[in-house]
C-alpha cells in the first residue's frame, strides 16, 4: 500500500507542477512602464517603435502631453514612471527629490529649439521692450536667458508672457506677442507663417539635451519594460536610418508636418548612437556630466536651480549596459 502511494504522489506532484508553470503562463503582466512624452521629433521614434511593433503597451505605455510642464507634473505626482524631458528639467526634478535617473540620451539640440522674432525684428537687441512669448518651464527659462545674453540684454528688459508651447503657435498668429521661446515643430510651422529665426540652441553646441528619466525605484521594478523600450528605441533608429522618408511620413503625423519638414526638422538635432550613448551614460566618468555641470552652473547663476545636484546618483548605466552586452551576445 506505501508502495501504491508513492506511485500515485509521482503524477499528482506532476499535476501540481504542470499547474503551476500554466498559471505562471497566464498571470496578468505586469503593470507597463508609462512613459510621459509631449510633442518634439526626438521623442518620435518612440511612437514610430511601438507603431512597427517593437513594444506593445503591455509593456511599454506612451502617454502624451500637451506641453513639458504637464510631463513633469504627472511625473512628481507619479502617473508616469518615466518621462522623456530636457537635461534642465531632469536637473529640477533631481532638486524636487523626485529621484530621476537618467537611462538614455534622445537627442542633442543642434538648431531645433530657438527664438522666433516677428519681422520687422531681426537681431535680438531689438526684443527691447518686446512682448516675447515662453513656456513657465526649465527649458523655457534657459533658452531664453541665454538668448537675452548672447544680445545684451536682462530679463527686465523684455515682457515677458507666460505660455504654454501648445499656446505658442495661436498667440503668434494671433499678434499677442512679438517673439517665442520655442522647438520643433513648432518651429517649422512658425517659419512658414514667415518668423524670422534670431537665436537657436546650434550657437550653445550640447547645451540641450533631450533624456529619458526613470523614477530610481520604478526602474528597479520595471527592469524588464526599460530593456523593451531601450530595445524599441534602437531598432526604431535603425529602422529610421534604412527607411529615412517612410519612417518620416509614419513620424511627422503626429507633429502636424509634412515628411519633409520632419526630416528638416531632424537635421536640427543628433540623435546618439547606442555606442554613443554608452560614451554619455556609460562610461566613467559619464560625458553626460560635464554638460549637465556646466547647465547646473548657469542654472545656479541665474536663480533657475536653488542647489548643486549630486551628478553621479542623477545617471544609472546599468540599462544600457545590459543592452549593450545583449547585443553583443547577439552578433
Amino acid at each position: 500500500m506505501e508502495k501504491f502511494s508513492r506511485a500515485r504522489g509521482l503524477p499528482g506532484l506532476f499535476l501540481i507542477a504542470l499547474a503551476a508553470i500554466i498559471s505562471a503562463c497566464t498571470q496578468e503582466p505586469a503593470n507597463p512602464l508609462r512613459v510621459g512624452t509631449n510633442v518634439w521629433p526626438g521623442y518620435e521614434p518612440l511612437f514610430l517603435a511601438r507603431d512597427l511593433g517593437y513594444f506593445d503597451d503591455a509593456s511599454v505605455h506612451l502617454v502624451e502631453f500637451s506641453s513639458a510642464t504637464e510631463v513633469l507634473r504627472a511625473f512628481r505626482n507619479g502617473t508616469i514612471d518615466a518621462a522623456c524631458i530636457t537635461l534642465d528639467e531632469a536637473l529640477l526634478l533631481a532638486q524636487d527629490q523626485q529621484h530621476p535617473q537618467i537611462i538614455v540620451v534622445t537627442d542633442i539640440s543642434d538648431g531645433a529649439d530657438t527664438l522666433l522674432a516677428r519681422p520687422p525684428i531681426t537681431t535680438l537687441a531689438e526684443l527691447k521692450g518686446r512682448r516675447v512669448a515662453v513656456e513657465n518651464s526649465a527649458l523655457g527659462a534657459y533658452m531664453l536667458t541665454r538668448a537675452l545674453e548672447h544680445g545684451g540684454l536682462q530679463i527686465n528688459d523684455v515682457d515677458v508672457i507666460e505660455s504654454r508651447v501648445d499656446q505658442h503657435e495661436s498667440a503668434y498668429l494671433q499678434g499677442k506677442v512679438d517673439a517665442v521661446v520655442t522647438f520643433e515643430p513648432v518651429r517649422t510651422r512658425l517659419l512658414r507663417a514667415g518668423a524670422v529665426d534670431i537665436f537657436n540652441s546650434s550657437q550653445i553646441p550640447d547645451e540641450i539635451l533631450d533624456v529619458i528619466v526613470v523614477r530610481r525605484d520604478d526602474r528597479r521594478v520595471h527592469a524588464q519594460q526599460v530593456q523593451r523600450l531601450l530595445q524599441g528605441w534602437y531598432r526604431a533608429l535603425d529602422y529610421l536610418a534604412v527607411h529615412r522618408l517612410e519612417a518620416a511620413a509614419r513620424m511627422a503625423v503626429r507633429e502636424q508636418i509634412t515628411a519633409e519638414e520632419f526630416q528638416l526638422a531632424l537635421s536640427g538635432m543628433k540623435l546618439p548612437s547606442l555606442e554613443e550613448n554608452r560614451r554619455l551614460i556609460a562610461s566613467s566618468p559619464p560625458g553626460i556630466v560635464t554638460s549637465a555641470q556646466r547647465l547646473m552652473t548657469v542654472m545656479l547663476d541665474k536663480k533657475l536651480l536653488s542647489r548643486s545636484i549630486d551628478m553621479t546618483s542623477l545617471v544609472d548605466s546599468t540599462p544600457l549596459r545590459t543592452l549593450a552586452a545583449s547585443s553583443s551576445r547577439q552578433r
